[in-house]
């Protein structure tokens, strides 16, 4: 028997910079599934040209829809698909002849399923798109994400590109992620779900990211490897290059029952990969919002603490013994100020029903005047390496009656962190408690975009923000050494 001969595979460069995409299965039913929330997207983003792929319709969404990949007047580049699993030998072949250069699958129904069938069906994928040279993404994963040019599965979100890299085996945390984190300002060179990593997979990623000179912080969600010797060898050349932040599911007896029906991937054991993490010296976290909260982190403190010394300024007595309690149990450390620190506090803030030690609480800590005097003595204190300020934790500081919503307080706050940080040289950290009403969603709202425009790390709650503080600063100083 004749061996077909391999192409040459196609770079990961080359998909990134897909400008050409169509989507195999896109419905014009009014039924809006991955598909369509693909295309729309696309069209939202901006992608230069966009191809619904469906023999039933002759338009998708105001898209001349065609009736397969041959039949497409341009270059099709990329190539999304969400039909059966029985169809995909076919439309692979049509791949192969179109001379697309990856294909991503959403379908889903292979080596996940414990048929071995379909992990056979699977094999014969793979041993196509070689043969042809495009790559495969997934199967069973909601592909990618690059706002650079377009190439997106999500819309409603900022386009922006920015140096954040995430490889995720989940395509629910890769979308969320993007959207759960666009308020607080990041921003993403490139996403990739890819499922059962059948081709492209988190190895592979690692090794692309750790070179790409787009992105700075690379960021992961794994739930198994399947070469354990080259994904510790691609971990490592990536953590010594840039600051990698990894999620492991699968880690209890459950979540590994949940990890091989979701992407049939054989979980690792938890305290093995732990104890390469930290050989490694990567970061690891135990969610996807902790994983928000340290990028947050890393993206917008520049330069890192030096140490652990903070300070807890704001108005309540209830946040500032929450704050004290969560910080220290996290391993940083409130140092307590001298009579002569308080001495000076109490010339420029109420007496009254305020507490001078650390946490600071005076009354009108809200006020942007008051924040400014503050930081200007706490901040000069060398035991103290960064100062958090909280809002919305307290009735003082509630939001939803009117008095943060003007632009004149919210531009005033933000002069007043600003020249804070910029006089003291240590980073400023704003807490901004959610509103649970709506009446004070659009004052919140206005305020975290002021601060994040301003270049400011904003965080959800204390405790989430001293657990990520308390990473960062171990990864930090374990670099350093």
């Amino acid at each position: 028997m004749i061996k077909t001969a391999e192409k040459e595979t196609v770079s990961l460069d080359d998909v990134f910079s897909a400008r050409s995409v169509a989507i195999v299965g896109a419905s014009a039913s009014g039924k809006m599934g991955f598909a369509e929330g693909v295309l729309m997207s696309l069209v939202e983003a901006g992608c230069p040209a966009i191809y619904p792929v469906n023999p039933k319709y002759t338009e998708v969404l105001g898209l001349p829809c065609y009736p397969n990949l041959q039949s497409i007047p341009g270059i099709v580049d990329h190539v999304v698909v969400s039909i059966p699993a029985d169809s995909v030998m076919a439309l692979l072949d049509d791949c192969a002849a179109k001379g697309v250069k990856s294909v991503q699958f959403f379908t889903a129904g292979f080596s996940e399923s414990g048929y071995p069938e379909r992990a056979k069906l699977e094999q014969a994928m793979l041993k196509r798109a070689r043969e042809a040279g495009f790559r495969i993404i997934g199967p069973n994963c909601v592909g990618l994400f690059v706002p650079k040019n377009g190439l997106v599965n999500t819309n409603g979100v900022s386009f922006e590109p920015g140096p954040i890299a995430f490889i995720s085996q989940s395509g629910g945390h890769a979308n969320n992620i993007v959207q759960f984190s666009d308020q607080r300002g990041l921003r993403f060179s490139k996403v990739v779900s890819y499922g059962n990593g059948l081709d492209v997979n988190e190895i592979e990623l690692l090794e692309y990211f750790s070179q790409d000179p787009e992105t700075e912080i690379i960021a992961v969600y794994i739930e198994g490897v399947k070469d354990g010797r080259r994904f510790i060898t691609a971990l490592k050349e990536a953590a010594n290059l840039k600051p990698v932040v990894i999620y492991k599911g699968g880690r209890t007896e459950a979540g590994k029952r949940a990890a091989f029906g979701h992407t049939a991937s054989m979980t690792t054991s938890t305290a093995v990969f732990d104890a390469l993490c930290h050989q490694m010296k990567a970061i690891q976290v135990d969610d996807l919002d902790e994983m928000i909260d340290v990028i947050t982190a890393l993206r917008f403190i520049n330069p890192l603490p030096k140490g652990s010394g903070v300070a807890i300024i704001g108005a309540g007595g209830g946040p500032s013994v929450l704050g004290g309690d969560v910080m220290e149990k996290e391993g940083l450390c409130l140092p307590k100020l001298s009579l002569e620190s308080q001495a000076m506090l109490k010339q420029v803030l109420p007496v009254d029903g305020s507490i001078f030690t650390n946490p600071l609480d005076t009354p009108n800590m809200s006020s942007p005047e008051a924040v400014s005097k503050a930081m200007s003595i706490i901040g000069r204190i060398p035991e103290i390496h960064m100062i958090v300020y909280h809002l919305g934790f307290h009735p003082i500081s509630r939001w939803g009656i009117n008095q943060f919503m003007s632009e004149s307080f919210q531009k005033r706050l933000v002069d007043s962190l600003s020249d804070a940080r910029q006089v003291i040289g240590k980073p400023i950290l704003p807490a901004l408690r959610p509103p649970m009403d709506p009446t004070g969603l659009e004052e919140f709202v206005g305020v975290q975009t002021a601060l994040v425009k301003a270049g400011f790390p904003v965080f959800y709650s204390l405790d989430k923000l001293a657990k990520a503080m308390s990473r960062v600063i171990a990864w930090n100083q374990t670099r350093d050494r």
